[in-house]
């Protein structure tokens, strides 16, 4: 390896060596155990929605000799999508404004390479999912955080504006946000909006907005849930169905290109160039086949927000600060202890397991998965009261 490789992956990894190195603690290979409380990740612990399986089993019947051959953007899949958007957001998509992908890490892959040259800024709102940071700077990109509001954990459209500069190429927003569980208002998409066409203008060059809308289904209390691609042309929404689904390590999702896109044919066709280039980032035949028998499966939401609801209230009676989260599947939950970290690995000595703030750029916190099934919750009770009235270790 070449000195200047050398230092580039250290670079990547250096923005990601808090999550990597917190997974690699030997207290975290206990997590697999059959007594174990996971709330690390939003993984399954309950059987996937009903009709699943069986849309899979069908997809992988053979319908003519190319079932199984190289699978671009199908239009069988290509179509559902756009058919769906279309009655979710009450304006018409086609489908050929649908690019199919690996779920949303590929995604964003994908219009990273295609929209950021080197040396372009990108605006991420801190605190993060973990990768935005080590995907900006793979793409060659500059990234610039920017935090949400510490009170209400919304956006700061200010400080947004304030970070625009004549570099700035791109802005990763996140809703229902992960870890926070906010929903962005329209009032607030409204503003963001403004300052990014005030940003176009100014530098000459369009400022895209990649909305991140993984969680954009699992939203709670019958709210309502904008899309930050409603209120901006220059957008390009990415989903993926492993949320919805609870099926992560099914990698399908997609890219959908705003159909006021300025220049949406030049557009298109870089971004199939930038599939192409991120390691043929389509995704597999059998699940584009599918995609018609799954695109209205669904969690049980109500089930979900019973746990939230269940988790919210044990864990404020025994005294802890929670975040009541509008949508996705987690609760942020203040520390009761400085160190993060140190909290987290005391109950993971008492086999509950969550993820500490320092690895998403919030120390103090901590991140709790709602996607544990329900004997969890309630074995994992009398252990966050007990240590919550433990005093920090010296």
């Amino acid at each position: 390896m070449t000195p200047a490789a050398s230092r580039r992956i250290g670079s990547l990894a250096a923005s990601i060596s808090g999550f990597m190195d917190f997974l690699t603690l030997p207290h975290m290979q206990r997590r697999f155990g059959p007594a174990s409380c996971d709330f690390v990740f939003g993984n399954p612990h309950e059987p996937v929605p009903s009709g699943y399986v069986e849309a899979l089993q069908k997809a992988l019947v053979p319908q003519d000799k190319n079932w199984f051959a190289y699978k671009l953007n199908e239009p069988e899949a290509t179509s559902v999508v756009a058919g769906s958007l279309s009655r979710q957001r009450g304006r018409r998509f086609t489908a050929d404004q649908i690019v199919m992908t690996n779920g949303t890490f590929a995604g964003l892959s994908i219009v990273l390479n295609t929209f950021v040259d080197p040396g372009d800024e990108v605006i991420y709102i801190s605190p993060p999912w973990f990768f935005y940071e080590v995907l900006i700077l793979a793409a060659g990109g500059v990234p610039v955080r920017v935090d949400a509001d510490r009170t209400t954990f919304d956006l700061d459209v200010e400080a947004i504006a304030s970070a625009v500069s004549e570099r700035t190429r791109a802005i990763i927003v996140n809703s229902p946000n992960n870890p926070t569980g906010v929903v962005y208002p329209a009032a607030t998409l409204q503003q963001l909006a403004r300052v990014l066409r005030a940003g176009s203008d100014k530098s000459g060059r369009p400022i895209y907005l990649f909305s991140d809308e993984a969680y954009n289904h699992i939203v709670f209390d019958g709210g309502a849930y904008p899309s930050p691609t409603d209120y901006y042309d220059q957008s390009l929404l990415l989903y993926t169905y492993g949320k919805t689904l609870l099926t992560p390590g099914e990698r399908l999702g997609y890219i959908a290109v705003s159909p006021t896109m300025p220049d949406l044919p030049e557009v298109l066709g870089a971004l199939f160039i930038a599939q192409a280039i991120t390691g043929w980032a389509f995704p597999v035949a059998s699940l584009q086949h599918a995609l018609a028998d799954i695109e209205d499966l669904s969690i049980d939401i109500a089930h979900l927000q019973g746990k939230r609801d269940r988790m919210l209230t044990g864990l404020r009676e025994a005294g802890y600060q929670v975040n009541k989260p509008e949508g996705t599947f987690y609760l942020l939950v203040r520390c009761p202890w400085p160190d993060d970290l140190a909290f987290c690995l005391a109950l993971a000595e008492q086999d509950v397991f969550v993820l500490p703030g320092s690895t998403f750029e919030l120390p103090g916190y901590c991140r709790i998965s709602l996607t544990a099934n329900d004997e969890m919750i309630e074995r994992s009770m009398p252990v966050f009261r007990r240590l919550r009235s433990r005093p920090a270790p010296e």
